[in-house]
């Protein structure tokens, strides 16, 4: 994509058609201080709709917070149709880590848990306000990794990035003039008090795992480097893992039951 420009604004044009065909005022956002929000909170800015940036932090690092609130500042001073809100979960999710305390709740499930509140606290606006949430997810982490959370980040109701690796939407950041400070930031999904980044946890970069997603879908007839076949079986072991979540839901038919004679 040569014009990042014309896709950027292709983009808000749909995000806007949507919500007008659907009666929709109102799109919600949270935004955690990453790339990948912050390019889809200034699209949905640039559609002219009321939009509301959530900044929902849960006993989070102080520069993922200080980015969320940069990018948002930047936001507010460049479009008029930018509210936000900042929501702090953390009074909430030490009590339900509580409740639970007795039940031998594990580290991923209560990392899980943070993503999940704020998808609720993000339904909870949208509801109030007659709008949808937006989601921020790319094609990489959507449809080949499945780095998400189930009924968290990945709980919303319109994707404007899922058909956009994550090269290309830091191309989009750049040319929609997104702050230096979010394009230089190392990615991640902030739900870890360790600070660990999305690479640490996949044990690829991002522009690994791209390159090992289209390789699966168009394969070379070259041969691979060590460290090719490596993230090959990084990329393949992560995506059979996480399938539930990219596939639709299984549902039971009857038509399956054989009856007997």
């Amino acid at each position: 994509m040569a014009d990042w420009h014309e896709l950027g604004n292709g983009i808000a044009d749909w995000i806007r058609d949507y919500a007008d065909g659907n009666g929709i005022t109102t799109l919600v956002v949270g935004v955690s201080g990453g790339i990948d929000s912050a390019v889809t909170s200034t699209l949905c800015a640039k559609t002219g709709l009321d939009t509301i940036a959530l900044n929902m932090p849960i006993h989070q690092d102080a520069s993922q917070y200080g980015l969320s609130n940069l990018h948002i500042g930047w936001l507010r001073s460049n479009w008029e149709n930018v509210d936000s809100l900042t929501i702090d979960l953390s009074r909430t999710y030490d009590q339900f880590v509580d409740g639970l305390r007795d039940h031998g709740l594990s580290d991923m499930a209560s990392a899980n848990s943070r993503a999940r509140l704020r998808m609720t606290t993000l339904y909870a606006i949208a509801g109030t306000n007659n709008g949808i949430v937006v989601g921020t997810g790319n094609k990489v982490e959507d449809f080949g990794v499945g780095f998400f959370t189930k009924y968290g980040d990945g709980g919303v109701d319109i994707s404007p990035l899922a058909d956009l690796y994550k090269s290309e939407v830091y191309a989009l950041a750049d040319a929609l003039g997104v702050v230096k400070e979010i394009q230089d930031a190392a990615p991640t999904d902030g739900l870890w008090d360790d600070g660990r980044t999305d690479e640490d946890q996949m044990g690829a970069t991002y522009e690994e795992l791209e390159w090992a997603m289209q390789e699966a879908d168009n394969p070379s007839s070259g041969s691979m480097t060590d460290r090719q076949k490596e993230v090959v079986a990084i990329y393949e072991g992560l995506h059979n893992a996480n399938s539930h979540k990219m596939n639709p839901i299984p549902v039971f038919s009857r038509s399956n039951i054989t009856k007997g004679t």
